[in-house]
């Protein structure tokens, strides 16, 4: 078989044509149709514009990183180093290896009878009333997929969106993808000091409020919040509530570290507000809950009417998720409310377990230059770099913003990976974020001290 290099070094090419009569074509005319041909390929085909132009996700471009330069310690991606709890992983290896063929088979496409019902006993309580497990809850492929069907299933061409920087970087994606107009907000520090914590990030109530008009269709909320471990306080969830109300707005509220607040801060769902559980879709995580962000199981629960648009989207898009990870979510729930009220119950133990590691990086970063914002949930830290500028040489990253360069050229000098920040703003807002790492402390202690080890031989190469 020729190639077109072989054609390119080929005078003339014998065709025939429709009257029969042979004649000779130069090659240079059939590379310049097949030129045309690929052209117009191209051109139908290209990538449909509310994708943009298709630009890596950090995510796509720091784990390439990652295998590139192997740093030391990984304390970018936000997935926990070491075990979940054993009766977790425990529960899906009995459940592949059972008895029950019908565990390996397709379940409910809506979600696993077993887990839903499940679900709705954990919130009914918590929400203060009581959820209809088969037409409140939604049973996604992971937490991302609920996003995605609740913002599918309800924005429409032209509709906007108020979106909260800094934000999950899917955000924006989705809601170009629905047609929708994204309106951006930045939480700011209210003040700089060497003591900030992330209830020091707040909104501005005046340009939160010129932001609704006819057109907002939904409001995306995220307490606690990624990447700042933002724990939204009453009041200042009594101002977005009170927003929505007025203008008919939809909130999404997005929950998924729910369980993961420090004392003495408490989660208050968005939800339970007066006058807004009929206007909230509330999102959760099996990956956050149980430390397994690999089975990608997650829900969302609302009232059923707002419920039927995200059912209509997962029917067409995924249809069902894993019935054995759904299997075995199921029982972990069990397991955990059976022990509810105790100490042990992974579902308040794994904030104190986390509170210590997160002492430890904020104490590791202050003694090496950083400036951490102290999280009141979650397991990230945003922590200012500036003060180590005059450190490090960035001139040799290409990149456009200083936080990539910062991120890049510290994970092949000190070998300790992070990520940067502007990747959850909006490009007119991304100066914001430049300043600052996000570090996650979800990790064995081992790491942690080894990342200590590496921000000390680092500092002292640099005196």
């Amino acid at each position: 078989m020729f190639s077109w290099g072989h054609i390119r070094h080929t005078l003339h090419c014998v065709v025939k044509g429709r009257s029969g009569v042979i004649k000779l074509v130069q090659a240079s005319d059939i590379l310049k149709q097949h030129s045309r041909f690929s052209s117009s390929m191209a051109d139908k085909f290209k990538l449909p514009a509310r994708y943009g132009t298709g630009e890596k996700s950090v995510w796509v471009e720091y784990i390439q990183l990652a295998a590139e330069y192997k740093p030391a310690v990984n304390l970018g991606q936000g997935f926990p180093d070491y075990p979940p709890p054993e009766h977790v992983t425990k529960a899906l290896a009995e459940i592949a290896t059972g008895d029950n063929p019908l565990l390996n088979q397709y379940t409910r496409g809506f979600g696993h009878p077993r887990l839903v019902q499940n679900l709705a006993k954990l919130y009914s309580p918590l929400i203060g009333r009581e959820l209809d497990p088969f037409n409140e809850i939604l049973v996604t492929s992971g937490a991302y997929e609920a996003l995605f069907s609740a913002i599918l299933g309800h924005v429409d061409a032209g509709d906007e969106v108020i979106v909260i920087e800094p934000f999950f970087d899917c955000y924006d994606y989705m809601i170009t993808s629905a047609g929708g107009v994204p309106k951006f907000i930045a939480l700011k520090p209210k003040c700089k000091s060497d003591n900030m914590t992330s209830a020091d990030w707040v909104l501005d109530e005046q340009e939160l409020a010129s932001l609704f008009n006819s057109k907002t269709k939904m409001l995306i909320l995220n307490t606690p919040h990624n990447p700042l471990g933002k724990v939204f306080t009453r009041s200042e969830l009594e101002v977005i509530a009170d927003l929505c109300k007025k203008h008919n707005v939809l909130c999404i509220s997005d929950e998924v570290y729910e369980w993961m607040v420090y004392e003495p801060q408490k989660h208050i769902r968005i939800a339970t507000l007066p006058g807004m559980w009929e206007r909230t879709i509330t999102v959760g995580s099996a990956g956050k809950t149980f430390s397994v962000t690999g089975w990608k199981t997650g829900w969302a629960y609302a009232p059923s009417n707002l419920m039927r648009n995200l059912q209509v989207v997962h029917q067409n898009c995924v249809y069902t998720c894993s019935t054995p990870i759904q299997e075995a979510v199921a029982r972990s729930f069990e397991f955990e409310l059976a022990r509810y009220n105790s100490p042990e119950c992974y579902l308040f133990s794994l904030a104190r377990e986390l509170l210590p590691k997160r002492d430890y990086l904020v104490k590791i970063l202050k003694e090496n230059g950083f400036n951490p914002t102290v999280p009141e949930g979650g397991y990230f830290i945003v922590a200012d770099w500036t003060n180590l500028a005059n450190k490090i040489d960035l001139s040799s990253e290409p990149d456009k913003y200083k936080d990539y360069q910062f991120t890049k050229k510290f994970a092949k000098e000190a070998g300790v990976l992070t990520i940067p920040p502007t990747a959850f703003y909006s490009e007119a807002h991304k100066s914001l974020g430049e300043n600052y790492a996000r570090f996650c402390f979800i990790k064995k202690d081992e790491n942690l001290q080894l990342t200590e080890k590496l921000l000390k031989e680092w500092n002292a190469k640099k005196k």
